[in-house]
């Protein structure tokens, strides 16, 4: 998947890029200035992340789990070190590079769904599509009612956002995340507001989605769920202070 991934993109090596890895992270600091001062959020975080794995960064509020995925995506920028995905250069990229880059390579899936309160279910999903020009106009619907049937919400394609529960909601957003069929899905939360019944059926998604080749990297507060993915990353203050391999679930235990 990665050479295929590499080759779609034709962006070459970055300087000192082995092409290794389909993430990695160098030396990456990220320095927050506040009105107290400087805040460190990350502290020379160094980090690898190979294709078809499922990652979970875990860690207390505020040890810097967001910041390092706001790394990973572009959404934010390092102070310093590296930030690679693939063979893109990611730190390097000024704000358009950025956005194109994203919206074709990473899905990102957020805390509170950001779902646009005034475009139906299958809209919300067709709008990255709209955005990169990846598929033909006439393509769209099908291909974004096809991902609502991925995710059991195909009954839901006309429906505003207001007219779905909090898991329906994020059930569209993983579809939408899907929407350019990126390699790399980011999710930053995502169970964070839902029930057990509900995040577990959301976590089942992106064993999935794991079978079926992509490459996840999660943020999550739930060390359950935390425990069923293929690696775990613990952050303290800033840094990794632990990394822990488990085999992987095709799903979680519900007993």
């Amino acid at each position: 998947m990665i050479g295929r991934w590499l080759r779609r993109n034709g962006n070459g090596s970055g300087p000192g890029r082995d092409g290794e890895h389909l993430i990695e992270m160098r030396d990456v600091v990220k320095v927050f200035a506040t009105a107290a001062g400087n805040f460190t959020a990350l502290k020379r975080v160094s980090l690898q992340v190979d294709a078809g794995e499922f990652v979970a960064v875990v860690g207390r509020s505020g040890s810097g789990k967001s910041t390092l995925i706001n790394m990973l995506t572009g959404i934010d920028r390092p102070t310093s070190g590296d930030v690679f995905v693939g063979a893109t250069a990611v730190h390097t990229l000024n704000e358009d590079q950025l956005a194109r880059w994203r919206g074709r390579n990473v899905g990102v899936v957020f805390q509170f769904f950001q779902l646009l309160p005034t475009l139906t279910t299958v809209e919300n999903i067709m709008l990255p599509m709209d955005f990169c020009n990846v598929y033909a106009p006439r393509e769209r619907r099908r291909r974004a009612l096809g991902l609502l049937a991925q995710v059991d919400m195909v009954e839901h394609a006309d429906k505003l956002p207001s007219g779905l529960s909090g898991g329906q909601q994020q059930r569209v957003a993983i579809a939408r995340a899907l929407a350019n069929d990126p390699p790399i899905v980011v999710a930053d939360e995502p169970t964070g507001n839902l029930d057990s019944q509900t995040s577990e059926s959301v976590f089942r998604l992106f064993a999935e989605l794991i079978e079926r080749g992509k490459t996840i990297v999660l943020v999550t507060h739930d060390r359950e769920l935390a425990r069923q993915v293929t690696r775990t990353i613990t952050l303290v203050d800033g840094a990794i202070a632990d990394e822990q391999q488990a085999q992987a679930k095709a799903a979680p235990e519900t007993g």
